[in-house]
């Protein structure tokens, strides 16, 4: 199954280790063998490099895992399952803009509800390049809080309102499968956990970062569990807030 790789940091650092590790899973120590894409923020905006092949065979992956420094990273390694073209328009990450910027989306997961033909949560007012659902979600997403993100500087409670609209829609599509998903806004990193993943602490070089993946890239404890069904959101290394739609569950408000 697909896996999910996030970094965010106070400032721009190199990859190298966590990355390569990360390489591997895609057809070496794990069965994604599919596609690979990397994204990662340059400045302000992000550039994405991505291919319909074996990360853990591809030469590219590998010089970018030792090049890049940055302080937003998204990357991901497929397995198409359900089966579909292999792809640059199926392979993850997926870029799209919205509400003044641009956002940067990876899915690991299966809903295959989104694609059927009378099935839910459909795209009104754009359409996929490709044909996953995970695509097809990651439209949706951004259509469901446009009319609540904050295009401009506005109150504590209108900037929570579109992550509140998000985590609710989230949890509404993972009913239908598998869903667990990696998005920017380029500024901050949001990481919704339906059923499977993992946050880890680093420093390296005086740098604190936050490290977001499917499964654990290191034997050590450090590793935390997301809870079922949470939605994180990051600036930096530090965590503003967790939101779930469980009513078990308390939300916490943006630092």
């Amino acid at each position: 199954m697909c896996e999910l790789f996030g970094m965010s940091s106070d400032r721009p650092i190199s990859a190298r280790s966590p990355l390569s590790l990360f390489q591997m899973r895609g057809g070496e120590t794990a069965d994604n063998p599919d596609g690979w894409g990397v994204a990662y923020l340059e400045g302000d905006a992000f550039t994405i490099h991505k291919a319909p092949e074996a990360a853990a065979r591809s030469a590219l992956f590998a010089k970018l895992a030792h090049q890049i420094h940055s302080r937003l990273i998204i990357a991901h390694v497929r397995k198409a399952n359900p089966p579909t073209a292999l792809t640059l328009e199926n392979t993850h990450p997926f870029m799209r803009t919205c509400c003044g910027r641009s956002w940067v989306f990876a899915h690991n997961g299966q809903v295959p509800e989104l694609i059927a033909p009378q099935g839910c949560c459909h795209p009104r007012l754009s359409h996929p390049e490709g044909d996953t659902d995970s695509e097809h979600a990651f439209i949706y997403l951004l259509e469901e809080i446009a009319g609540t993100f904050p295009v401009e500087t506005t109150s504590p409670e209108m900037t929570e309102a579109w992550l509140e609209t998000l985590t609710l829609r989230s949890s509404a599509i993972a009913e239908y499968g598998q869903f667990n998903f990696l998005l920017s806004d380029s500024e901050h990193l949001i990481a919704y956990g339906h059923d499977r993943l993992y946050s880890q602490q680093q420093m390296e070089g005086g740098v604190q970062s936050v490290v977001i993946a499917s499964m654990p890239l290191s034997g050590d404890e450090s590793w935390e569990a997301f809870a079922p069904d949470e939605l994180r959101v990051y600036r930096g290394s530090q965590l503003l807030g967790r939101w779930s739609a469980s009513k078990n569950s308390k939300r916490c408000s943006l630092a």
